[in-house]
């Protein structure tokens, strides 16, 4: 056989072998890619995004879509080829797998810890949007959370109401474990509460919850390595009661980030004339009850998915908005956004063209 071809052959014959071993070898990363953009304004389904009952609602134009990322599952083993594409493809990114599911997270853990979130961020958004209008929605402090083989498991549940502790009213929930902690381990504590029954009634009403119960809990020392201090073994959280329904559909989708979002297109739906003017706008970033735009993840692939699906505009947290400009794709114009109100101005210059003083994300 002649040396060339010899050469040749041996070193087809290595490169295979290391492409096999490259499929073979598996590494602890995770991929991320862009995800499908939804038209808040729009249906997903068959079925429309927002839907109101009980209030006047307005026709609306135009897009407001919420971005989301792909993930691989806890469970996908990537291999060095894959990790390799992705580190050098343009609209992947390759993170530690930890990054993504931390401790051991399973899939299964992770699916529900971002149905939970998507959940809390729907409910901010409804309270941001009314806000903003000037709605009046109210809150309540309930029990959030009651841990297992705790004092309180058995007594309170998740969605009671909590009225006063040890006597004293409760006005919000940061307000509980302050009172609890005024006893010292051992001593009880009484909770004027009322039964999460009895309160999601009241809420399908969208009336106050009514019908107080006292319950009596023993402390215990806690053990979480910080201060000693009394516990009973729940976590506080906050309710609304709103003046009329607003629903928000949309399955297979997790995490808080589409919370502005939700708000601007609930915002669109309660007033008159279209608040896009018709142009496509996508966004992202969490919301709290107050209409404060927090940051996300997954921010650079986020304005590749809203590029891809013919957004003009991205509505981009303050905190994301350094690393969003950084390589923003061609046509999109990145719009910074810290709260609801600056949101919502925003698009509002959008639709009338005047757009010289939007405020800009940079990358610095």
């Amino acid at each position: 056989m002649p040396r060339r071809t010899a050469t040749m052959l041996a070193s087809t014959l290595v490169l295979i072998a290391l492409l096999c071993a490259g499929v073979l070898i598996k590494v602890p990363y995770s991929e991320m890619s862009p995800g499908p953009t939804v038209n808040t304004l729009g249906d997903a389904n068959g079925a429309p995004v927002l839907q109101v009952s009980g209030h006047k609602t307005y026709p609306t134009s135009g897009n407001l879509n919420m971005t989301t990322v792909r993930v691989t599952g806890a469970d996908y083993n990537m291999n060095i080829v894959e990790a390799v594409y992705g580190w050098l493809a343009h609209d992947y990114v390759v993170v530690p797998h930890d990054t993504l599911y931390p401790d051991g997270t399973t899939e299964e853990q992770s699916t529900q810890e971002n149905a939970e979130e998507f959940s809390q961020s729907q409910e901010s958004a409804k309270v941001a949007a009314l806000t903003e209008l000037h709605i009046p929605v109210t809150s309540r402090t309930i029990v959030s959370t009651v841990l297992k083989k705790s004092p309180a498991e058995g007594k309170l549940h998740a969605g009671d109401v909590i009225k006063a502790v040890n006597g004293t009213a409760v006005k919000a929930p940061t307000d509980v474990a302050k009172l609890i902690t005024k006893k010292k381990p051992g001593q009880g504590v009484v909770f004027t509460v009322v039964p999460a029954a009895k309160a999601a009634a009241a809420e399908k009403a969208h009336k106050e919850p009514t019908g107080t119960e006292q319950v009596d809990v023993t402390t215990k020392k806690s053990d979480d390595g910080g201060k000693a201090r009394a516990i009973v073994g729940i976590q506080a959280g906050t309710e609304h009661t709103f003046p009329f329904n607003v629903d928000i559909k949309l399955a297979d989708v997790g995490g808080p980030s589409a919370g502005l979002m939700f708000s601007l297109g609930i915002v669109d739906k309660l007033t008159p004339g279209s608040l896009t003017g018709g142009k496509f706008l996508a966004g992202t970033g969490t919301i709290d009850d107050q209409g404060k735009v927090g940051p996300i993840g997954g921010i650079e692939l986020k304005v590749i998915a809203a590029r891809n699906a013919g957004a003009q505009y991205f509505l981009t947290p303050d905190e994301n908005c350094a690393a969003a400009a950084k390589d923003t794709p061609k046509g999109l114009t990145l719009v910074k956004v810290k709260t609801m109100a600056d949101a919502k101005k925003s698009v509002d210059k959008i639709r009338t063209g005047d757009t010289a003083g939007l405020p800009s994300c940079s990358a610095s």
